[in-house]
């Protein structure tokens, strides 16, 4: 737990509300003046859009069941190296997936790449100067045999969906 550099995750399922928690910090962030180290979940995933749909392919004709949610998807062990590189110097390594066109766009103008949709960005080092950091995706909490992201989170607010 760092009070000199914090950590917040929002954390939750699609659909949940995450984005919506996540807009709310930002006003609360822009209000009070806090500089975050955005992270995005989707960027600790293991594979990229293609290879994805290789290994799932696989998965499924194994009879075996492999989704985004579960370790053999993600990289827990780099996401919890974050977090805790975060809490303790305020610095770490980040990249980012990209989802559209319009991402990869922003990104390759950016970086002097060119990637495509569906692919991840170099990882770099978290700018300095930032006051905390915010992950908002699935596994902010995510606690298993090799790996305990909940346990160096300051803030973890879990967000479930409403059904009436």
């Amino acid at each position: 737990m760092s009070k000199r550099f914090p950590v917040v995750a929002v954390t939750g399922s699609s659909g949940a509300g995450t984005s919506t928690v996540k807009r709310a910090f930002e006003h609360i962030f822009a209000r009070e003046s806090i500089v975050p180290a955005v992270v995005e979940g989707d960027s600790y995933h293991r594979f990229e859009r293609g290879p994805m749909k290789e290994a799932m392919a696989e998965a499924l004709s194994n009879g075996e069941n492999f989704s985004h949610f579960g370790p053999e998807a993600n990289l827990f062990d780099k996401l919890e190296e974050l977090f805790r590189s975060y809490g303790e110097t305020g610095s770490g390594k980040k990249r980012y997936y990209l989802h559209s066109p319009e991402e990869a766009e922003e990104h390759n103008s950016r970086l002097g790449t060119s990637l495509s949709p569906g692919q991840f960005t170099p990882w770099e080092d978290i700018p300095n100067g930032t006051d905390l950091l915010f992950y908002e995706g699935l596994h902010g909490g995510v606690v298993g045999s090799n790996y305990d992201v909940a346990a160096v989170a300051d803030l973890l607010v879990g967000v479930v969906p409403i059904t009436n």
